[in-house]
């Protein structure tokens, strides 16, 4: 492995009474996709604000190479200070970076350049965060969940973005897709510590199973052994005084690493309170249509919505997805056509902005709605503590304002809101956001298992291919289309994905701010012979890379395989990973050679 180019040693951290990291590792070398993954609260963005240089830690080390440059985004970027977004993206820059990326990548990210960063929205705030950290191209990238707040179109053009960089990454973030897409490594934060394994995100949650298996094992293990060195003092010779002593400390020892053990942390335990079942037919729009200061939001769109259906609305933002939910569900008139809405309706709504939460409120109010110690779900009563600790919320916490939670843990509290209500009817507005991974699985299951109806609004690729039924997507020009299966069965259905909407350019712009022409645009030619023999070559090579990884990660997935020979293990592990890297070289010149071709042919 080359020398890092930033190097975290045996960080601890404590705070209040927490140990939040204990002896934490982070090694970043050149080109290194990294995936930083852990349960929130775990100490990711701590442990990169550490890697970043703007928390000290109270022990351990950080080694930044002489020379090397490092770009941080933080959850919440802060523009305060400037007068526009392209005067905050500039002034990231220093002497040697190229001026005009800071315009091209504004525009890229839906932004142009004279917006006035105290009236953007939190999305907008990240775009030009974004494009601050992205236009110098820096040595290191640390980013915290740069999709947050993020549509499609601008997901899927940053993912473009940051494979074709040669900064090295660290990456947090819930977008399993975007995880999957990017990443080469993966460092676990759990219970304090870091634990690394040198395959992207793709590969981790089977591996990370496997150790929670094993580690359960073997405390189960312990358990046996200490019944019965606590059998065997009790009923053992006692004759020899030395060996009763050791075999007492033993048993002292065997307690004490039961004592410090402490086991993964705590699960989001979701249940949803479900009403009587609804008609047959839930919703059925007939050429409904809506129009906002002259621009077509939704025009003459149809559609019939049964029990049972799981809907996902997807489209760039500004396509009017609210808009469409809200006229479906009766919130909002149609200026034409009409909906028709079913019988013995029960809607829980999770709405985008999370609205419905008096940040003056107490947690314990805004699940019981005030004036109790409890709640019904299902028709059984139950303790708001109780069902606080099912969200991962402290008793502590009961009288907290609402208002001073954290992004997930509103969100959090926003579900378990929603989801106490008797509903047949799920309606929710991108539920996903600030949200782990693990609460994302339950999520999932939960909607799954759910006997209503759910619509659904997300820019979550995976999540949508996993829980819809039928997407419906923006086309533009207030046409919304629906296609039967998942996100990617849509993709594959439509021929794209989440097309973004037009930016337009600020008025009298100098052409020095124009978007530059990308150096690896060519001149109108011909391809040449070595080219085209690349262009017919290459998919039958990544083919049998790719099968060279499956069979390599077959023989991976063997847990017994390192123990069997840990020399073939590094030697198996080191082939995936240049097979890996093969691959993504050949996908890239592919890719720059296909784009190549439809241009020049028109």
């Amino acid at each position: 492995m080359a020398a890092p180019l930033l190097a975290l040693q045996s960080i601890r951290l404590v705070l209040g009474s927490t140990q939040l990291l204990d002896s934490a590792d982070l090694a970043v070398a050149p080109g290194d996709k990294i995936a930083l993954v852990g349960r929130n609260g775990s100490g990711k963005s701590t442990l990169l604000k550490i890697a970043a240089g703007l928390v000290e830690p109270d022990g351990g080390e950080r080694f930044l190479q002489p020379g090397a440059t490092v770009r941080y985004l933080p959850q919440e970027p802060d523009l305060s200070g400037f007068d526009t977004t392209l005067a905050y993206v500039e002034d990231g820059l220093e002497g040697a970076d190229n001026p005009y990326r800071a315009q091209y990548l504004l525009e890229q990210l839906g932004l142009r350049g004279d917006e006035n960063p105290k009236a953007l929205s939190g999305g907008e705030a990240r775009r030009a965060a974004l494009a601050r950290v992205l236009a110098p191209e820096p040595d290191i990238l640390l980013l915290d969940e740069p999709t947050n707040h993020l549509d499609l179109p601008v997901i899927e053009w940053l993912e473009t973005e940051l494979k074709s960089l040669r900064s090295a990454l660290v990456l947090i973030s819930h977008d399993r897709r975007f995880l999957a897409d990017l990443t080469r490594a993966t460092i676990w934060i759990d219970r304090g510590e870091t634990r690394r394994i040198d395959h992207g995100f793709a590969g981790f949650e089977a591996w990370r199973d496997d150790f929670l298996e094993q580690e359960e094992k073997e405390q189960h293990k312990l358990a046996r052994k200490i019944v019965a060195e606590e059998h065997w003092v009790r009923y053992g010779v006692t004759a020899r005084r030395k060996r009763n002593v050791r075999r007492m400390d033993l048993l002292s020892n065997l307690r004490q690493q039961v004592r410090e053990y402490r086991g993964p942390q705590g699960n989001v335990k979701m249940t949803v309170a479900e009403g009587k079942s609804s008609g047959a037919m839930v919703v059925e729009a007939e050429a409904i249509s809506k129009t906002y200061d002259g621009r077509k939001i939704v025009d003459a769109f149809s559609t019939r919505i049964m029990r049972g259906a799981r809907l996902g609305i997807v489209g760039p933002n500004g396509a009017g997805k609210t808009t469409l939910i809200r006229m479906l569900t009766g919130a909002l008139e149609p200026d034409s056509g009409t909906v028709r809405l079913g019988t013995r309706l029960e809607l829980a709504v999770l709405d985008q902005k999370r609205a419905s939460l008096d940040p003056d409120m107490t947690l314990k109010d805004v699940l019981t709605g005030g004036g109790s110690d409890t709640l019904t779900i299902n028709g059984e009563s139950k303790h708001v503590i109780g069902y606080m600790k099912e969200f991962l919320f402290t008793p502590e916490q009961a009288r907290t304002a609402v208002g001073k939670l954290s992004g997930g843990e509103r969100n959090r509290v926003t579900l378990a809101r929603a989801l106490s209500l008797p509903s047949n009817v799920l309606v929710l507005d991108e539920p996903t956001n600030d949200l782990d991974l693990e609460t994302l699985d339950l999520l999932q299951e939960m909607v799954a298992d759910y006997q209503g109806t759910v619509i659904v609004v997300s820019h979550d690729r995976d999540f949508l291919d996993k829980v819809a039924t039928s997407i419906i997507v923006a086309e533009g020009d207030g046409t919304w289309n629906e296609y039967a299966g998942g996100y990617s069965d849509m993709v594959a259905q439509r021929g794209e994905g989440v097309v973004a909407r037009r930016v337009e350019k600020p008025k009298g712009e100098p052409k020095s701010r124009q978007k530059p022409v990308s150096p690896s645009v060519q001149p109108k030619r011909k391809l040449s012979f070595k080219e085209k023999h690349a262009l017919d070559t290459l998919p039958k090579t990544m083919d049998g890379l790719r099968a060279k990884m499956a069979k390599l990660q077959e023989r991976l997935d063997d847990p017994s395989f390192y123990n069997r020979d840990p020399k073939a293990f590094e030697q198996a592990t080191a082939d995936f990973v240049e097979a890996q890297d093969e691959l993504m070289r050949c996908e890239d010149q592919w890719l720059e050679l296909e784009m190549l071709r439809e241009e020049l042919e028109g």
